[in-house]
């Protein structure tokens, strides 16, 4: 739904929100129910790593987004809200110094304004080892990446993920992220090209490579019924029309325990198993291989699926799992990855 538009709040217009987010961007008012306006924010929190670990009500102000969050306080953007953002200056500036004071508890540091070039911070060691250690953050992140597609940001989001699918992969300093960056930050891109070059960055790395797929292709059932075929402990076999009946969504501010909860039902877009289709290999061949070989279950890099390769691979683009030849536009996909738990390499 993000991705696309929010196309059930197509018709939204300004008279159904009161520009709360705007407002409290520009220092008119403060956020609930803290009771702290932008300037104090901006001016005092940045290196109070404590009050940004541990207050859970300041994420969704900073990053607004057009879904609800777990503060009721706060006021979800429309899309003219989104319009009139965009046109005010002070607010576009305040919300880019928000975003690295973020950083800055993450680790990492805005090098360059224009693009959202990144680079590690000077205290990053610290910063790495309690952000690989707080997996609650990682819900933090994918509303950052999501609030960043909302206001135009697409360059920074695309630095964001591949930082951090590189610390992860290649430095290994944050692998414990690799499963959230590979299921949910990189979902956020909206650009198809680019979320493929960011999943083909991700291959190159990925240890062992065999282990890396895109997920089985489906499987016609006798009597046309769809069936997907079970090739991790992260899918299950069900009726098309059973996965499609079902919420595809799952909102990024949920607590640890609940995401942990329904990861089996939303997150399962890279899966464990063999490699793509090979041209002239039938759809039955890639299940059969899929059964016999995929029988390891997703696992980090503390059990060392992760390994430092001796020097970085240069990314050719020739991956032998991934089609070149990709439009940049990203139409409406009839079947998403979350409702079948599993991708074709059309979907991504």
């Amino acid at each position: 739904m993000y991705r696309h538009g929010y196309p059930a709040k197509s018709r939204e217009t300004k008279f159904f929100s009161t520009y709360a987010n705007l407002k409290f961007y520009t220092q008119e008012i403060a956020m609930k129910p803290d009771g702290v306006y932008i300037n104090e924010i901006l001016t005092k929190w940045k290196g109070d790593y404590d009050k940004l670990e541990h207050n859970h009500t300041y994420i969704q102000w900073l990053f607004p987004l057009r879904e609800p969050g777990l503060n009721w306080h706060a006021e979800e953007l429309t899309a003219e809200e989104i319009k009139e953002f965009l046109k005010t200056k002070k607010a576009k500036s305040n919300y880019l110094q928000v975003y690295e004071i973020m950083l800055d508890f993450f680790g990492m540091k805005l090098e360059n304004r224009i693009t959202g070039r990144l680079a590690r911070a000077s205290n990053w060691k610290e910063r790495f080892q309690h952000l690989n250690e707080s997996q609650h953050n990682y819900l933090r992140i994918t509303r950052i990446l999501k609030s960043l597609g909302e206001f135009k940001f697409e360059n920074f989001q695309i630095h964001l993920v591949r930082m951090l699918l590189h610390e992860a992969l290649v430095e290994e300093t944050l692998p414990n992220t690799l499963h959230s960056a590979l299921e949910y930050f990189v979902y956020t891109i909206k650009s198809r090209k680019e979320r493929r070059r960011l999943l083909r960055f991700a291959r190159l790395h990925y240890k062992p490579a065999e282990s890396f797929v895109w997920g089985p292709l489906r499987k016609e059932a006798t009597g046309g019924r769809s069936l997907v075929a079970k090739s991790s402990s992260l899918s299950e076999k069900r009726p098309l029309t059973q996965e499609k009946s079902r919420d595809n969504t799952v909102s990024e501010d949920l607590p640890s325990s609940v995401a942990a909860a329904v990861t089996r039902e939303t997150a399962p877009c890279i899966v464990i198993g063999t490699g793509m289709q090979q041209k002239g290999q039938s759809s039955s061949d890639i299940v059969e291989a899929d059964n016999a070989k995929n029988k390891r279950s997703f696992k980090g890099k503390s059990d060392n699926q992760v390994a430092k390769p001796l020097t970085e691979a240069k990314d050719t683009g020739k991956s032998q799992s991934l089609d070149e030849n990709v439009e940049d536009s990203d139409p409406i996909e009839t079947e998403s990855c979350v409702s079948q738990g599993q991708l074709s390499l059309k979907q991504i």
